[in-house]
C-alpha cells in the first residue's frame, strides 16, 4: 500500500528516509569531535594548506580548522575571526540539515535549486573574501 501525499508511511520506510541525513550528521559530528580534541593551533597535527605553503596567500578555507575548533568549544568570536566564511557555513549547514531532516521525516525530497546567478554570486563572494583577506586593509579577515 502506497501512502497518500502528506502521510508518513510505515516506520521502516521513514527510517530508511532518515538514514542519509542522520548518517551525514554522524559524520560531521565525528569530524567536529576530532577537530575539537586535536587542536589545529598546535603545529604538526594537520597538514599546511598547499596554497599558503607555496604562495604565502590565504585561500578561502585557511583558518577553517581553527574556526571549527573554536566553534566546537563555544568561542564564536574566535571562530568567526579564524574564518568568517566557514563559521557562516556551519550555521547554513545546520539550517539546511534541519530542513532536510524535516522533509525526510515527512517523506518529501529535499530540493534546493539555486539559479546560476546565485552560484556566480557565491563564487564572487569567495573570490572577494580571498582577495580582501590577503590585502593589508583586510587583515582582520586573515586567520
Amino acid at each position: 500500500m502506497v501512502p497518500r501525499s502528506g502521510q508518513a508511511g510505515p516506520p521502516a520506510s521513514r527510517l530508511r528516509r532518515l538514514a542519509t541525513p542522520l548518517g551525514i550528521l554522524a559524520t560531521v559530528t565525528a569530524a567536529f569531535a576530532y577537530v575539537g580534541t586535536v587542536d589545529p593551533n598546535e603545529p604538526g597535527h594537520y597538514p599546511v594548506c598547499p596554497l599558503l605553503k607555496i604562495t604565502g596567500a590565504f585561500c578561502p578555507g585557511c583558518g577553517g580548522l581553527r574556526s571549527a575548533h573554536a566553534f566546537i568549544h563555544g568561542d564564536l568570536g574566535a571562530a568567526f575571526s579564524a574564518n568568517a566564511i566557514a563559521t557562516t557555513g556551519y550555521f547554513l549547514f545546520a539550517a539546511v540539515w534541519i530542513l532536510w531532516l524535516v522533509r525526510a521525516w515527512r517523506g518529501q525530497p529535499l530540493r534546493i535549486a539555486l539559479a546560476p546567478a546565485w552560484w556566480w554570486g557565491i563564487g564572487a563572494l569567495l573570490l572577494v573574501f580571498t582577495v580582501v583577506r590577503n590585502l593589508p586593509f583586510g587583515s582582520a579577515l586573515a586567520p
